[in-house]
């Protein structure tokens, strides 16, 4: 007759001598077990110690555990035979994931005590002979940025893989250590390093990180040192761009930003360090799905155990036009200064081009968030606040001296102006960015009018934001200090704008109202001030074609489809020796701003390089 089942809860003692001991044999199994002492858990059991041992501590590796939680569940005894239950919670230190499952394993009496009948599956449930597990981590293949029709902004480029062929690695943990350093990651990196060698296919190349061409070739030698490193060029959009200063950059497992963050480990890992491509890094890296599997030796996957699903990575379209940017860079490139072009709609604020050249030793422009003073390109809003507060009209006759003071300050033209004669027409002042005419005329303009107009002009008026760090510009009220609004009137008084601000207030010019920029074609809402006189428009409009036609910037002069803009010249805050040279115009619908870093106060190599790229735009 068989003896009656006893049940042992948590918590709850069994009746009997049978039960009592039973029940310490498998607490002291799932203690050690627990604490990871495998010998002692190893004796608890039928198995031979060296195998159980063994499997014990290799299911640990293989999984790449931080921690491990054995909780007893319930006892069922049944004569010299029992079978007990557990809850088991693995930490595997991926980003905060716990597995967690139940097992159950049999005991049997035997002259030395109640024993845990050996087999793999006591670990994990349906484990057999010769199998093993692993952790599989699928990452979705990067995002990619787009320009407006759809096509990548970043072209195919080599990466190199480095990696190993598991089975023919000695040491995996001091291998990855030796990799992780060399690679700057930390220690639980390594950790999890050498765990993604133990858990992948023994026979099979397994990609531990990327680098850049550039980035291995300088980690050459010391990975070379590295024995059973390999390594791999593919083909991938990662690192290069055709318009850098707006998609950013890329890194991948080695990013200092995520060794110092502290996120964990992952081969194939992407991370955006800069621009769209770190603004949108959910949208474009997905998150990765995570399996415990188990595999044979070979790495044949027989059973799904527990899965994580991840999120797909999505593609992200601007509103960068191929067309206009291919002119943009082509306007750009060779230039011996530190230059930039940014270009918008002027229908609409979208971004169309952002193209910039930086000239060895000296400052990086910044079209999307520098700070600069515009000088006499900020004459485009003065003009609209002179012709709606005055009588003012293009034969308008004023003065041009060499210098002048206004308000006690003494104010020069820089560069110097051309003789235009005793009393040129204002067209004439304008077309030749004529500061000391602007000054004067500043005495028929109030504090109010000035700031006003430049709001409306996107100038310290609507806010805006983009994904990317940028510069709507600003300027404090002159208040009652006539000289500050003189020198507000010509551009280099409190006023600092960005390339990108000033573009758009030559779209505001062409276009009749002034609209927020964009640059991703997500919806949002639209942002826009109330249209502007047309009988203003139409007389800036004017002005800025004559200066093209005649006056300052008619290097920039072509046949055909007609060029507008203003010029200007400023003083670069923190070189002395430098000064922000400016085209602010359009053609068509494209409105931009030319900026070059340069020396001379000249106009001239702002005015050929928007010259160059007016030419260069695709035909509508």
């Amino acid at each position: 007759m068989c003896a009656a089942a006893v049940v042992v809860v948590i918590g709850v003692t069994s009746s009997g001598p049978a039960g009592s001991s039973v029940t310490a044999s498998v607490k002291t199994f799932l203690l050690d077990w627990q604490e990871q002492n495998y010998s002692a858990a190893a004796a608890m059991t039928t198995g031979r110690p060296l195998v159980v041992t063994d499997a014990m501590q290799g299911v640990y590796r293989q999984l790449g555990a931080q921690d491990l939680s054995l909780d007893m569940r319930s006892i069922a005894v049944r004569g010299g035979m029992a079978r007990a239950s557990f809850y088991a919670s693995f930490d595997l230190g991926r980003g905060g994931l716990s597995w967690d499952y139940e097992g159950h394993f049999g005991l049997r009496r035997t002259a030395a005590g109640w024993r845990v009948v050996w087999s793999p599956s006591v670990i994990v449930p349906g484990l057999g002979r010769g199998d093993r597990l692993a952790v599989k981590t699928s990452l979705p293949s990067r995002g990619i940025v787009l320009d407006r029709q759809g096509l990548p902004l970043i072209p195919l480029s080599a990466a190199i893989e480095v990696g190993v062929i598991p089975d023919r690695v000695r040491a995996p943990l001091r291998t990855a250590e030796r990799l992780a350093k060399v690679a700057g990651l930390a220690q639980s990196d390594a950790d999890e390093m050498a765990s993604q060698i133990e858990a992948a296919p023994p026979r099979s190349f397994d990609e531990l990180i990327q680098f850049t061409p550039s980035a291995y070739g300088r980690l050459r030698k010391k990975l070379n040192r590295i024995p059973a490193l390999r390594h791999h060029q593919v083909i991938k959009r990662l690192f290069d761009s055709s318009v850098p200063v707006v998609t950013g950059t890329v890194a991948t497992e080695t990013a200092k930003t995520l060794v110092e963050d502290g996120d964990p480990y992952l081969p194939g890992t992407t991370i955006g360090l800069s621009g769209l491509e770190q603004a949108f890094q959910g949208t474009l890296a997905g998150k990765p799905t995570t399996s415990v599997v188990v595999q044979t030796t070979a790495g044949k996957v027989i059973k799904v155990l527990h899965q994580w699903p991840g999120v797909r990575a999505f593609d992200l379209r601007t509103t960068i036009s191929a067309g206009v940017q291919q002119a943009a860079n082509a306007a750009i490139s060779g230039v011996g200064l530190s230059a930039a072009i940014i270009a918008v709609d002027a229908d609409n604020g979208q971004i169309l081009a952002v193209s910039r050249h930086t000239e060895h030793g000296a400052p990086v422009v910044s079209p999307l968030d520098g700070q600069y003073q515009p000088g006499q390109a900020f004459t485009i809003a003065s003009s609209v606040a002179l012709l709606g507060a005055t009588p003012l009209k293009a034969d308008t006759r004023v003065s041009c001296p060499k210098s002048n003071p206004v308000g006690g300050q003494p104010f020069a033209n820089v560069p110097a102006e051309p003789n235009l004669g005793a009393e040129p027409r204002f067209s004439d002042v304008f077309s030749h960015a004529c500061s000391t005419a602007f000054a004067v005329l500043s005495y028929d303009l109030t504090s109010r009018e000035l700031t006003g107009t430049a709001q409306e002009l996107g100038i310290g008026g609507v806010p805006w934001k983009l994904p990317v760090p940028s510069f709507p510009g600003k300027m404090s009220s002159p208040g009652a200090n006539q000289a500050q609004l003189a020198a507000d009137t010509i551009g280099s008084g409190s006023i600092v704008v960005s390339p990108l601000a000033m573009a758009l207030m030559a779209g505001a010019i062409d276009s009749g109202s002034w609209h927020a920029p964009k640059l991703v074609t997500m919806p949002s809402a639209s942002t826009s001030s109330p249209k502007l006189s047309r009988r203003i428009v139409r007389q800036l409009q004017n002005l800025m074609w004559i200066t093209v036609r005649s006056g300052a910037a008619k290097v920039a002069y072509q046949p055909g489809s007609p060029l507008y803009g203003q010029v200007g010249s400023a003083p670069l805050p923190g070189h002395h020796h430098l000064r922000a040279i400016w085209f602010v115009g359009y053609r068509g619908k494209v409105a931009f701003a030319v900026v070059v870093f340069a020396r001379s106060a000249a106009f001239t190599p702002a005015v050929q390089i928007a010259g160059q790229f007016a030419a260069g735009l695709p035909r509508s």
